[in-house]
């Protein structure tokens, strides 16, 4: 085989692992809309995190145990743990009224606020062309969300805040990756997200049925496969090629919330997530050119 088919198979190995991964990471967010009106959100915490932490520790044991948890910068792991929980707990919380495929376009948000916080945060340094994609991306948000429309939920608030809070997690995962694993990240993530929501659990506990226990299950454990597969997908290809496909999960959203809801996205919705998601693009292509140069 010739180099260039090589790099040919590997990023479509890439983009075949994302797509998976984000299919994965619907499905988890769709069975926690299903069951966020007769459970509580710290309940489904602790099952995202109890069945996503099997799996991880299964890989931990392969690949040199516990010793390679071992950080010098356990603050800042702790930190980044407590991001992803509030950007887990709000958008948990939004499901309950949000339509699925709403909460995934004002998802999109988070790659203009890692463009944003990245200069008070990693001191970089973002360019014209890059802080106008997030000034349009915004604006294209004011679209979706409606402030001054009688279709507002504030809800929706809450997903700005949780992808605010993820946005904060990726820029922690940069300033942590030199000396730490993926895997470690991970773990550590999920036993603080486990022990915080475990402690406020038993308060509002509800006893799952069987068929709900089951799913509660499955929701963690794909969910920690979603997040593998896709974090396998930027490893194979190039992030300015695996990015578009990020914003597949409208697409999957519009499918779930449609067969299971009746729910379909206005027009303000698919004109705002297209502004968005176009910004969001252009700014991960922007920075795979700046990183290259």
């Amino acid at each position: 085989m010739t180099l260039a088919q090589t790099q040919g198979d590997r990023v479509g190995l890439g983009l075949a692992y994302a797509g998976a991964g984000m299919l994965l990471m619907s499905i988890m967010d769709t069975i926690v809309k299903w069951l966020s009106t007769g459970y509580p959100v710290s309940e489904i915490l602790v099952f995202r995190n109890l069945f996503g932490l099997l799996p991880l520790l299964v890989a931990l044991a392969m690949t040199g145990g516990v010793k390679t948890l071992r950080t010098s910068q356990p603050l800042l792991m702790c930190l980044r743990a407590l991001f992803a929980l509030g950007a887990g707990f709000m958008f948990f919380a939004a499901l309950r009224t949000i339509p699925l495929a709403d909460a995934f376009a004002l998802a999109f948000t988070s790659p203009l606020f890692i463009t944003a916080l990245s200069v008070p945060v990693l001191a970089e340094k973002v360019g014209i062309h890059r802080w106008s994609a997030v000034i349009l991306g915004f604006l294209g948000t004011l679209v979706i969300l409606r402030p001054t429309g009688q279709t507002f939920d504030p809800a929706a608030l809450l997903v700005i805040g949780a992808a605010l809070c993820y946005a904060m997690v990726m820029l922690l995962t940069r300033k942590l990756a030199p000396g730490n694993t993926t895997l470690s990240m991970m773990i550590w993530t999920a036993v603080i997200s486990l022990g915080i929501s475990g402690a406020i659990a038993p308060f509002e506990w509800v006893a799952p049925s069987g068929a709900d226990f089951t799913l509660l299950a499955i929701m963690g454990l794909i969910g920690s496969a979603g997040m593998f597969l896709i974090g396998q997908g930027y490893r194979y290809a190039p992030a300015a090629v695996i990015a578009p496909l990020d914003y597949s999960v409208l697409l999957w959203g519009v499918l779930f919330g449609w067969l299971l809801w009746q729910e379909l996205p206005d027009q303000y919705v698919w004109i705002g997530a297209a502004v968005v998601a176009t910004s969001g693009i252009y700014i991960v292509q922007r920075e795979t050119r700046r990183t290259a140069a």
